[in-house]
């Protein structure tokens, strides 16, 4: 089978410190997870903006800051920049990370619940927006899908031209409110998309190792990280993003596939070298 991406979701907008001190918010330890889980085999550090307080932020100072500081510390590896930020920011605050010097950017493609009040709206006019911004920019997108919906939007703004080829998925399961995280939910989004595309899983809380290990199986690839678990195993809080990462890169090993390099997802997703 083809080498296995690992995407690292280093920090995340609303989990916390007091959740598990290991989440990272300042520059420094935002670098040093992102150096931890490259040192892994993460090849993609999902990054986003937080205030050293832990306040989620899309200020363009602020993505610079730290992405200057996992540059420097990590060389070479992808950092793909969330352009979803948190609840109830307008689509220009989220769109200006942009505005940098960007690889790679998570495209959101639909509305979903979050449980409670909350909930994350995408627009078809958002969706279309942010597209048009990252092939402007020449950025890679990652599409996000929380429920099969998702999928069906980006297939079709895809035939508009708005979406362009290769498309990469992303499928975001177990998301309170969105679609949950079964053996079936995976199969069926799996087996929506064009067999030229590929395709990531980020599973949420209990749902990350078993939909990583799906994945796997399929074809496809992985991502991880303290932003959508912060256990080991149950019970367990990851003392670090690293042990989430090498957790799944036994997973990929003992599936008999090779962890990508950074040179291999860039070719992989059909990134410029």
């Amino acid at each position: 089978m083809n080498p296995c991406i690992i995407t690292c979701a280093i920090t995340g907008a609303e989990v916390t410190k007091e959740q598990n001190p290991a989440v990272p918010y300042t520059a420094e330890e935002v670098a040093k997870e992102a150096y931890l889980a490259m040192q892994e085999g993460a090849s993609i550090i999902h990054l986003h903006a937080r205030f050293d307080d832990g306040t989620p932020t899309q200020d363009q100072n602020r993505f610079k800051e730290l992405m200057d500081a996992i540059k420097q510390k990590c060389g070479d590896v992808i950092i793909q920049v969330s352009t979803g930020g948190a609840l109830g920011m307008s689509r220009t605050e989220r769109g200006q990370v942009l505005d940098l010097s960007v690889e790679m950017a998570t495209l959101d493609c639909g509305t979903v619940n979050f449980g409670g009040d909350d909930y994350f709206v995408n627009t078809v006019n958002d969706i279309t927006y942010f597209a048009n911004r990252m092939n402007d920019c020449g950025v890679k997108y990652e599409l996000e899908c929380f429920e099969k919906g998702h999928v069906d939007t980006a297939l079709k703004l895809n035939r508009q031209g708005i979406i362009k080829a290769p498309m990469h998925f992303s499928f975001v399961l177990g998301v309170p409110g969105g679609m949950t995280g079964e053996e079936r939910d995976f199969m069926f989004l799996k087996d929506s998309i064009p067999s030229d595309s590929t395709f990531s899983v980020a599973g949420v809380g209990r749902y990350e190792f078993p939909l990583a290990k799906l994945s796997i199986q399929h074809g496809g690839h992985v991502r991880v990280g303290l932003e959508d678990n912060l256990y080991l195993e149950k019970g367990v809080l990851a003392s670090s993003n690293k042990d989430l990462v090498r957790k799944v890169k036994m997973m990929i090993i003992e599936n008999g596939r090779s962890v990508a390099t950074v040179k291999e997802t860039r070719q992989i997703l059909g990134m410029r070298e």
